[in-house]
């Protein structure tokens, strides 16, 4: 006789399998839907020869990854070099444990679960820096200090910005800063926010316009420079995992989550979802690289005085309202 507890372990078993299979096979064939894309919004065929519509280049290029020769340089630190793809992939896929997709649909509920996501993306960047370090080339090593400083300088813009949802649903967790948008969606008295987050969630993942640090005109392929096979694939498909997860915290904390009318709460979820990683991918389409140096400048002259004065004018709505 299965007892309660045997069947929980197993439904949640069963729903981490789930929704790791949906995002690995999501962030893969992301890959066809941005060069279908590109292709239209640039005037250009996309891939359009294997399969119909090209739909089968996927499966061309996971052939190819995993056939191809999975070579480590010699010069490297064998270790480090193997753990930092895997890590790379880990921290994106970690974060997902909070994200809740509809009601009863997530893997686990914390009531700390936004500094959980922020925890997962703050160790993304040993990742990098790992790659970097271990590969013993100066063209890795000059991609990941762009890439440490980046990321370690963004995060502190997409916490500010983070700051003013959680004292409007008064909590840190994400089911209930969802149900807190049953009126309102925070897009709105959180704009600012939700632009400094989004902004901040680009350069994160490092995407165009703001994938300074494998710039190739400058750096080869930066801090994976001397990655091939499985373990660049790690590297490739982890960065589509994490559009994907800005897109999904994008839309769990200032787009109503899986609120909406008509439709399943999950379908709304999805919807929502794909349309800010459209989003993502038109970026790529229409805006230029600027120089690293813009982009420091940018963040620490721009984003961090207008996230600090989103929190300041939260905060005093957020007193204002309570003392009437």
């Amino acid at each position: 006789m299965i007892d309660d507890t045997a069947i929980a372990v197993i439904g949640t078993g069963a729903q981490i399998g789930a929704i790791l299979g949906v995002l690995v096979g999501s962030a893969a064939f992301l890959t066809w839907i941005e060069r279908r894309l590109l292709g239209l919004w640039q005037d250009r065929y996309g891939p359009n020869r294997v399969g119909p519509f090209g739909v089968l280049q996927v499966v061309a290029d996971m052939i190819k990854i995993f056939f191809k020769e999975d070579w480590i340089p010699p010069f490297a630190d064998k270790f480090v070099f193997v753990l930092a793809p895997a890590l790379a992939m880990f921290t994106g896929l970690m974060a997902f444990a909070v994200v809740p997709f509809a009601p009863g649909i997530g893997i686990i509920d914390m009531n700390i679960g936004l500094l959980f996501f922020l925890a997962m993306t703050s160790l993304g960047v040993y990742a990098v820096v790992f790659a970097a370090w271990a590969s013993n080339n100066k063209y890795a090593l000059l991609g990941g200090m762009r890439t440490a400083a980046q990321m370690v300088s963004y995060e502190v813009f997409m916490g500010l910005a983070l700051l003013g949802v959680v004292m409007q649903a008064g909590s840190f967790n994400l089911r209930t800063i969802v149900e807190a948008q049953a009126g309102l969606w925070y897009v709105v008295p959180q704009f600012l926010g939700f632009v400094i987050f989004f902004i901040a969630g680009v350069a994160e993942t490092h995407r165009m316009p703001f994938d300074l640090p494998e710039a190739e005109h400058e750096l080869t392929a930066g801090f994976h420079t001397e990655y091939s096979g499985m373990k660049f694939g790690m590297f490739f498909v982890g960065e589509y995992v994490g559009v994907i997860l800005v897109s999904a915290m994008t839309v769990v904390l200032f787009l109503g989550g899986w609120l909406g009318p008509w439709l399943p709460p999950l379908v709304w979820f999805a919807l929502k979802t794909s349309a800010v990683v459209v989003f993502f991918i038109l970026l790529r389409a229409s805006l230029p690289r600027p120089r690293y140096d813009q982009l420091m400048s940018f963040g620490w002259k721009v984003m961090l005085p207008l996230a600090l004065l989103n929190v300041a004018v939260t905060g005093a709505m957020v007193l204002a309202l309570g003392a009437s």
